[in-house]
């Protein structure tokens, strides 16, 4: 298996071939071994290139594939519930035989059921900025273990209450990684280096 999916989980490895996947993008042998060292990264690549499975692979591998504890260890925002119920299922192509338990903040569930459900345990939280704020501020999310916080297709961000929601969020997170995914870098991204992107890598293909 060719580098940079070489170094990945064996189980993400296995789900790769499983998937029929078996040479990275550009994007993706630039990508994944940054975003595996651990530092903050502004990810820019055209669409279809390969963005969705980077975010995907870097998150699963960094959560080892397997669940630990309750609370999320990682939390996806997307600009809508569609996107969330789209990467949702794609997550699940990746997590079929493993432990890890990937969760659907689902904008159309009432947000007492999300808060009793994430209650439970989960390890990755997909949900728009709306959905993860509200839990927030009703004290329905717990985001002291979060390691990886993602931004799928971040140009959403220029809507305010989607930046303000933002800036709210990263406020309750202590020490984690943050990538964003994008097409370009536009002034609102920029904007994030002087709160949580401060000396992010830059992965442009």
């Amino acid at each position: 298996m060719p580098a940079p999916f070489k170094k990945l989980h064996p189980h993400l490895k296995e789900m790769l071939e499983s998937l029929d996947i078996t040479t990275p993008t550009p994007f993706q042998i630039k990508s994944i071994p940054i975003i595996k060292s651990g530092a903050n990264v502004f990810c820019t690549a055209a669409e279809n290139s390969g963005k969705t499975t980077s975010l995907i692979l870097t998150t699963l591998n960094k959560l080892k594939c397997e669940e630990v504890g309750t609370a999320p260890r990682s939390i996806v925002l997307v600009e809508n519930n569609e996107r969330a119920i789209e990467l949702y299922e794609t997550f699940l192509k990746y997590t079929r035989r493993s432990s890890l338990r990937v969760y659907l903040g689902n904008e159309k569930e009432h947000i007492d059921l999300l808060k009793s459900e994430i209650f439970e345990g989960i390890d990755v939280l997909i949900a728009t900025p709306k959905i993860v704020n509200k839990l927030l501020l009703l004290e329905g999310l717990n985001t002291t273990q979060v390691k990886i916080f993602n931004i799928d297709d971040a140009s959403f961000l220029t809507n305010t209450s989607d930046f303000t929601a933002l800036m709210a969020i990263t406020q309750s997170i202590q020490k984690c990684q943050f990538v964003i995914y994008s097409e370009k870098m536009n002034p609102t991204l920029k904007r994030l280096e002087s709160y949580f992107m401060e000396y992010a890598k830059i992965v442009s293909v």
